[in-house]
């Protein structure tokens, strides 16, 4: 049997609006989420993220899962309104103390902390004055980051800048389906270059810390198929993948925006030095995969293509089980960091309809079926010579899912969130054996 390398990293995911609720407690100021979850029609039944799963004030309790299951790393995101309410300026003591309390608490059990700077809760005063659209917030999210590395520097394993740059410009800027909900192209493009500038920024900050652990970024790219072989499908796929992924990977690997998007009109808000910065060496790439899809040209569409009918089956959430997917896409990326970089999976994972059993158990065989088929894929991947090397599983609760409100679980550890109970399901021991060694 194929087993996985003793220091394969095998880790949990969350993010801090997700899950930890205390919104209005310990200093925090209010987020881009916190607003956008009023607009009615924004979120499901306008649902938020004010109590969610509160690890804020659980967090111990949530600590001896991830231990007693096993996994070595817990990835959860610092909340930029809990360290600088103001955006920028007085740091938050209480929030700076709530982080250090929960970084103590996994080590107390080995677990190693992997803290993503920014995944999605912009405080609202920085919104206020343009957000990513705006040249600023560089500045603004260097300062933060600093913050951060000084006060949790001793206490962090690995360090994520940012979380899915595609989703904080294109649904938070193009499609207004996420926070702040605002439909502008132009607003859009900017925020795609602000957010890989901000990013490269805050490592070169880094690097003049003298910490040594490693620091990178989290996409969540398409590479998607054509759903044919006709010439038009292969080069709408291909332009498919120049918006939805080589915009962020080649500027990130030195190899600036592709010319493409430029040839289509799309005016990046460059100043001298820019495509230089964003090149920042990074010491590892995440990437979030949760699908694939198939690609076909269509002229009507504004973009070029659209998404074609899959036969796949779907999950919870409606989307399609492509494993072969995560394959084709970390061989791509491996392929386009030349084969050295470092490369985690950062999430995966899927939404299903739990049913709790009249004894309690949650027999979340799909999920563990979805889980199968990806962590399969990741030992074809090191057996080809790829450097994957770690799993970080979306979720280890479930949680509140951004539009979706509480209506997707994602969680390998059920949630009542009448009474905040957890419940290990299936998944999750499914998930202590492999990491064990027993089966794949």
């Amino acid at each position: 049997m194929k087993r996985f390398p003793d220091n394969f990293l095998w880790g949990v995911a969350t993010a801090a609006y997700q899950v930890e609720g205390a919104s209005h407690e310990g200093g925090r100021s209010e987020s881009i989420w916190d607003t956008f979850c009023r607009v009615p029609g924004a979120t499901f039944a306008g649902e938020n993220g004010d109590v969610a799963c509160d690890q804020y004030h659980r967090y111990k309790e949530d600590a001896a899962l991830i231990a007693e299951l096993g996994f070595k790393s817990y990835r959860f995101s610092i909340s930029w309104c809990r360290i600088l309410p103001d955006g920028t300026g007085v740091v938050n003591a209480e929030g700076v103390a709530y982080y250090r309390n929960l970084c103590a608490e996994l080590r107390k059990y080995g677990i190693q902390t992997c803290a993503t700077l920014y995944h999605w809760d912009l405080p609202q005063v920085l919104q206020d004055k343009g957000g990513w659209a705006e040249r600023f917030i560089v500045d603004a999210f260097v300062e933060y980051a600093k913050v951060c590395f000084r006060e949790f520097g001793d206490c962090v394993d690995l360090w994520i800048t940012m979380n899915e740059p595609l989703c904080i410009a294109f649904l938070g800027y193009m499609a207004g389906r996420h926070a702040p909900g605002i439909q502008d192209p132009v607003q859009c493009i900017r925020a795609v270059h602000h957010v890989l500038l901000a990013h490269a920024k805050a490592v070169q900050a880094y690097r003049k810390t003298g910490l040594k652990a490693p620091i990178g970024i989290v996409l969540n790219i398409s590479t998607p198929r054509p759903a044919t072989k006709n010439p038009a499908d292969v080069s709408a796929a291909q332009l498919a993948r120049s918006y939805e992924a080589e915009l962020f990977v080649f500027p990130l690997m030195g190899k600036g925006y592709p010319k493409v998007l430029t040839e289509n009109g799309w005016k990046l808000p460059l100043e001298s030095g820019d495509i230089e910065t964003i090149a920042e060496k990074i010491d590892f790439i995440g990437l979030n995969y949760y699908f694939e899809n198939a690609i076909i040209a269509d002229k009507n569409n504004p973009m070029g293509y659209s998404q074609a009918p899959f036969w796949q089956e779907r999950t919870d959430i409606g989307w399609p089980v492509v494993p072969e997917g995560l394959y084709r896409q970390i061989k791509w990326v491996n392929a386009v960091t030349d084969g050295k970089l470092p490369i985690y999976i950062t999430e995966n994972g899927a939404a299903a309809e739990d049913v709790v059993e009249v004894d309690g158990r949650i027999h979340d065989r799909e999920r563990i079926d979805y889980f199968k088929k990806h962590v399969d894929v990741c030992l074809r991947l090191i057996a080809d010579g790829v450097p994957l090397k770690g799993y970080f599983v979306w979720s280890l609760l479930d949680n509140f899912e951004w539009s979706f409100g509480y209506t997707k679980r994602f969680g390998i550890v059920r949630v009542d969130y009448a009474t905040q109970k957890r419940t290990l399901k299936d998944s999750a021991y499914f998930f202590r054996d492999v990491i064990a060694g027993y089966g794949e």
